[in-house]
């Protein structure tokens, strides 16, 4: 009797002895798997917010939440292979938003992408379009929350066929418009931004024509390669300067000739990868072929003097073509800056 029960304290001591070292043998491990270190802490506490849903709101998007973003229907406007732009209702406050959806897998991440959002969070310009909001959602998707213009955009104004786009006071207000708002940028910040992508589709409108240049910067929030595939986009649609032949970074001299395409196109009202080439020998053969056309094309003489609603002299129309034509030169360095250009511009509107 005595034996059996010294045998079975005895197991008893030994389980009890064995526990006890197995929680300390797996404490250990933990410990040394996870070493509570600064380092270990700043990645596990990357991870967590990684995984969080989170709303940054600007300068007229102080009342968005992210019910309002999440809830919001939307009707896709435009799609593109790095995000798609949705026309959105607000349910709480019935305002209409545009939200641009950026695919992660085409985005920057983690503080380079926030350092991005902030610096454009905080641009306003009465010719550019604000950034009121930015969501990340829990699966690192990303959303831009813009005002909505109802009046569309220049590319809608010019192929619709709208007697307004003839006006030569609408040409004038929104070549000036857009101007101002690239100005701005080059200039009016303590460190320049490159537009990079300035065509119709980009020029929004209100109700009066009055321009605001939408996706400004927004290569600088996409990795190198889907920026690369939005400057090629563009450049198919007849926007690229001689020098993207061999360089692939826009730059502010690049902008100016997207501006230069932009004034011709209001001119002639043609798309420049439209144009059919006609064979010439003059002095602007090296010109694309659009503008290449529109230097041959007498009726941009002419094509804006309908009667005393439209008063225009053809000096006025002749000196917006010879700035156009300078903001096109196939040479970067003899191009116009952009404070010239508006300066210009601001002269031809008087």
């Amino acid at each position: 009797m005595k034996s059996t029960l010294v045998l079975v304290l005895s197991s008893t001591a030994f389980l009890f002895i064995l526990i006890v070292f197995i929680s300390f043998y797996l404490k250990r491990a933990a410990r040394n798997d996870h070493p509570d270190d600064i380092e270990s802490k700043a990645q596990r506490h990357d991870e967590e917010e990684s995984v969080m849903e989170d709303l940054i709101t600007f300068s007229g998007g102080e009342d968005l939440t992210i019910s309002d973003i999440l809830d919001a229907p939307g009707e896709v406007i435009g799609k593109s292979k790095y995000g798609t732009l949705y026309k959105a209702l607000l349910q709480r406050s019935n305002m209409v938003r545009l939200l641009r959806f950026l695919r992660p897998v085409c985005s920057l991440s983690g503080e380079e992408f926030g350092g991005v959002v902030q610096l454009l969070g905080c641009i306003r310009h009465p010719n550019l379009v604000p950034l009121l909001g930015f969501y990340v959602g829990t699966r690192g998707e990303k959303l831009l929350v813009h005002p909505f213009y109802r009046h569309g955009n220049l590319a809608q104004l010019l192929t619709d066929g709208n007697g307004e786009s003839h006006r030569w006071s609408v040409i004038c207000r929104i070549s000036i418009g857009i101007a101002r708002g690239l100005d701005h940028l080059h200039t009016g910040l303590q460190k320049p931004i490159v537009h990079g992508n300035i065509k119709p589709n980009n020029i929004l409108l209100d109700r009066n024509y009055q321009p605001y240049l939408s996706d400004f910067g927004l290569y600088l929030l996409l990795n190198p390669t889907s920026a690369q595939e939005m400057l090629d986009a563009s450049a198919a649609e007849g926007y690229k300067a001689p020098e993207l032949i061999k360089m692939r970074a826009a730059t502010e001299e690049t902008d100016i000739y997207n501006l230069g395409v932009i004034f011709l196109k209001l001119l002639s009202g043609k798309e420049p990868n439209t144009i059919h080439e006609k064979p010439t020998t003059d002095e602007n053969s090296y010109l694309p072929n659009f503008m290449r056309n529109a230097v041959l094309d007498h009726r941009i003489s002419h094509l804006y003097r309908r009667g005393s609603e439209n008063p225009v002299t053809e000096e006025s129309i002749l000196k917006l073509f010879q700035l156009a034509m300078a903001c096109c030169s196939p040479s970067a360095s003899l191009r116009p800056n952009s404070r010239q250009v508006l300066l210009k511009l601001e002269e031809i509107g008087k």
